[in-house]
């Protein structure tokens, strides 16, 4: 599992520009994609009871993205 840091800087309640919004989620589909690879990769070395779970919650998090990914386009107008 590689070290990598994760920028969580926002403020609730302030205008975002458009250009931060495409960025943001942007980022954060493939953010998350490639955490759900590592929890992927996770769920081979741990109980089947664990990795059932892990699975699971892979599920949900490409899930998420997807719908992420559909914001996306919509933001960008296609």
């Amino acid at each position: 599992m590689d070290n990598h840091t994760h920028i969580h800087s926002h403020t609730h309640g302030e205008a975002v520009s458009a250009e931060e919004t495409l960025a943001l989620l942007e980022y954060m589909a493939g953010h998350n994609e490639h955490h759900a690879e590592e929890l992927h990769k996770i769920a081979h070395n741990v109980t089947p009871a664990a990795a059932e779970l892990i699975h699971e919650a892979v599920t949900l998090m490409n899930s998420g993205n997807q719908k992420l990914r559909e914001a996306l386009k919509i933001v960008k107008g296609e």
